[in-house]
């Protein structure tokens, strides 16, 4: 049996841009999106933490250092520039592999720079 598992996660990003005439999908940052293992063209869920919105597209590298979050195409109708929003990256673990399995969630800070890297979640609220 496999289980789906969060695998990389971008916590409280604050959206750049929203795109509506480009052809889909969203633009990270490629430092952002390689300190938590997601991949361009990797399938992505986005939760905007403003309006509730619930999306999934996949990823576009965007210029390292330039701290880029751009929701593209009609995704940009459910966002806003400055909207917090989190990326969740999931992966297939067997069931026998779930005690190795290390997601890493990068919380963000109003720059869009990774101010801290975990492996876990706590329970509570991280702001």
């Amino acid at each position: 049996m496999y289980r789906t598992m969060m695998n990389g996660k971008i916590h409280r990003a604050r959206v750049t841009e929203a795109n509506l005439n480009y052809v889909g999908s969203i633009t990270i940052d490629e430092d952002i999106i390689d300190a938590v293992g997601i991949l361009p063209n990797e399938k992505v869920a986005i939760v905007n933490n403003n309006n509730g919105a619930r999306l999934e597209t996949y990823v576009i590298a965007g210029e390292r250092g330039s701290g880029v979050i751009c929701l593209n195409g009609a995704a940009a109708r459910l966002v806003q520039p400055d909207d917090i929003v989190i990326i969740i990256s999931y992966v297939m673990v067997a069931e026998d592999r779930l005690s190795d399995h290390q997601p890493k969630v990068a919380i963000m800070n109003e720059s869009n720079q990774i101010i801290e890297l975990i492996s876990h979640e706590p329970a509570g609220t991280i702001l």
